[in-house]
């Protein structure tokens, strides 16, 4: 599936933290899944909105369904930009605690506010990676 015409046409971008990017290869989640996360968003089909700019989808294992898989937080703003922040597979853990929901909303804020200046010197920097909507695969 082709997803530049719909998104960079829309000017989505979809980035990583530098945790999440570590998480991601570890665990051996491709940016493909992570597009068809935002994809869903995009079409109003979230797992659940924690408030503050934050929601929470369901990636698959790969190979697996998403109901076993994996969770995502996330800082999304709809047509506009999503940060994957934070993610656990539920075997592991069910759900992020008050503390951690605090703190998350906290980076959330930050990110969806950046200007395109900033997040040009945090991709720099490393500390977020933009995840490409063209037809290659990363």
């Amino acid at each position: 599936m082709c997803y530049s015409s719909q998104y960079q046409a829309g000017n989505m971008r979809t980035f990583k933290t530098r945790w999440f990017a570590r998480f991601a290869r570890r665990e051996d989640i491709s940016d493909e899944a992570l597009r068809e996360a935002i994809e869903r968003s995009e079409r109003g089909l979230i797992d659940a909105d924690l408030g503050g700019g934050l929601i929470k989808l369901r990636v698959a294992r790969p190979g697996e369904g998403r109901s076993g898989g994996y969770r995502m937080i996330v800082a999304y703003r709809t047509r506009d930009r999503a940060f994957f922040l934070l993610g656990f597979a539920k075997s592991d853990q069910e759900n992020i605690d008050s503390e951690q929901l605090r703190t998350t909303r906290g980076i959330a804020s930050h990110l969806l506010t950046a200007s395109s200046d900033q997040l040009k010197v945090a991709i720099a920097e490393g500390e977020i990676q933009e995840i490409s909507y063209d037809n290659e695969r990363t």
